[in-house]
């Protein structure tokens, strides 16, 4: 990476550096698609919810190639995602019959193969905010356009560029992020002060709305748009906002779907201002909100604390094997780390979800 900014945690720090980081084969067809309707890959941008392994060699403390993350994929090797096992990219890929697992684009391994049914752009840390991915030497999203630039290139060359338009225009594009910005950049790091909640969501949504419009401009036709979560549930939020009973910090909850409402609204016009464009927004926010109010519901005993460590603060390298013990069960929590779901839960999310938007690529 040509990025060199290095990050350093010590004790004296360990509040700053928490915040910091802060921010979340065989191919088994799992739904059956529509005869008229072909997704020959998957392709995500955004932030740690998608990121496949692209930050594993960026100087930044925003990574999880190490242990225990990674224990229930496949060998139980961490790869750079954010999780104990697979990530909604990978889930997502897997339902719609592509492949169950999503390279990241920096993988040094990748081939020619996995060029052409999909790859993950998305960086752990990033946001809408061109101030977040800074803050933690994340990818930022411009950045993940010009990759996806290489990414184009590649493609044309290695299938010809009628297939490259077919896979550009029908392959399935996830756009997942936000989080970070609320979060981390505006709430916890105060890192824009002349912005109120909704002047800082109108800038978010006005990102996320351009960035659309640039893959549009690429021959991009179905696009997904992750909505942010219910942020002050998640157990972080909850320790940094939600008192000493740690109970979800509504503030952050309120912003989240604050923007979640500008963002539905952009995608509306722009589905009626650019001809051909099956932008669909995803509300995240109800579904894993009610799977945190009711864990037992959908199979799980823990909602308030993640499964590494104390469960409370360790995400990124603050959940390690040295440091952090596991959970004896971790199909019982709805969190791994502090910041982001098990795979049990992104798969949980996926089931609920899948069928709807799929739908809306029609």
């Amino acid at each position: 990476m040509k990025d060199k900014t290095s990050w350093s945690c010590s004790c004296s720090s360990l509040k700053l550096c928490l915040l910091s980081i802060l921010f979340l084969t065989k191919t088994v067809v799992a739904i059956k698609l529509p005869p008229n309707l072909k997704i020959p890959a998957l392709i995500a941008f955004g932030d740690s919810i998608v990121d496949t392994g692209n930050n594993n060699d960026v100087k930044t403390v925003v990574k999880c190639n190490f242990q225990p993350y990674g224990i229930n994929f496949q060998g139980g090797v961490p790869t750079g995602r954010f999780c104990d096992g697979r990530n909604p990219a990978d889930l997502l890929a897997e339902e719609v019959g592509i492949k169950s697992v999503v390279p990241a684009y920096l993988d040094p391994n990748l081939s020619s193969k996995d060029l052409l049914t999909g790859v993950s752009f998305a960086s752990g840390g990033s946001g809408y905010d061109p101030i977040t991915p800074k803050l933690v030497a994340a990818i930022s999203l411009q950045k993940q356009l010009e990759y996806f630039e290489e990414y184009i290139e590649k493609v044309k060359n290695l299938a010809g560029g009628e297939r490259k338009d077919f896979i550009l225009a029908n392959s399935l594009f996830l756009l997942v992020a936000g989080s970070d910005d609320i979060a981390n950049t505006y709430y916890d790091l105060h890192a824009r002060p002349h912005y109120d909640v909704d002047s800082y969501t109108t800038l978010m949504a006005n990102s996320a709305s351009d960035f659309v419009k640039k893959l549009y401009g690429y021959g991009v036709r179905r696009i997904a748009v992750f909505g942010a979560p219910p942020l002050g549930c998640i157990p972080s939020q909850r320790t940094l906002g939600g008192g000493l009973l740690r109970e979800c910090a509504e503030y952050y909850n309120d912003a989240a779907k604050l923007f979640n409402s500008k963002i539905s609204t952009k995608l509306d016009s722009l589905r009626k201002t650019l001809p051909g464009i099956k932008p669909v927004y995803i509300n995240i926010y109800d579904p894993l909100y009610d799977i945190i109010q009711n864990p037992t519901k959908y199979g799980f005993g823990v909602s308030n604390k993640g499964c590494c460590g104390t469960g409370a603060i360790e995400v990124a390298v603050l959940c390690n094997k040295i440091t952090s013990s596991v959970c004896p069960d971790v199909s019982s929590h709805v969190f791994w780390d502090s910041y982001h779901p098990t795979e049990k839960t992104y798969k949980v999310l996926v089931s609920l979800l899948i069928n709807k938007f799929v739908n809306q690529f029609l």
